[in-house]
């Protein structure tokens, strides 16, 4: 399984590394964020968000009501699963059809899907850094399309 590491010393940083992922993903794509709380992964959603040409002033996290859906050169459902025990109350959502619809699909605490977790997606994997200010990103392709866009990623 590819993957790739990165360091990002600011939010500025994780907005860019986002917004590089954005512009190469394309509709049907599964994007899995996986962090603890307060580790970026809505400020990871903001990049991704301009990386398809959404204005990341339109992305807040979704904790509420599960998914927001912003339009752009393809549609973005931005799903944000903190509030779920697991993965059976977004059965009732009908999550399939924005999940494995026509657009990209970003799921922060994607662990909460537990069985439901896709085949195959993209992982993203935020930490803080215990070196001091920052976070580790890491990248893991889970499928060939992921490895894909891994493969052709420019460091």
């Amino acid at each position: 399984m590819k993957s790739i590491r990165f360091i990002s010393k600011d939010q500025e940083e994780t907005i860019r590394f986002g917004e590089q992922l954005g512009g190469r993903l394309r509709a049907t794509d599964i994007v899995c964020l996986f962090g603890e709380l307060g580790s970026g992964k809505t400020t990871f959603v903001k990049g991704v968000a301009m990386g398809m040409k959404i204005s990341a002033k339109k992305v807040s996290s979704p904790t509420f009501i599960l998914m927001n859906l912003y339009e752009g050169r393809v549609p973005l459902y931005h799903f944000d699963l903190y509030r779920l025990g697991d993965g059976a109350g977004i059965l009732s959502l009908g999550y399939e059809e924005f999940l494995y619809g026509q657009g990209i699909a970003v799921v922060e605490w994607a662990d909460r899907l537990g069985t439901l977790l896709p085949k195959e997606y993209l992982a993203i994997h935020l930490n803080h850094r215990k070196e001091g200010k920052g976070r580790t990103i890491e990248m893991k392709a889970w499928g060939q399309r992921y490895e894909e866009v891994l493969e052709k990623w420019d460091r």
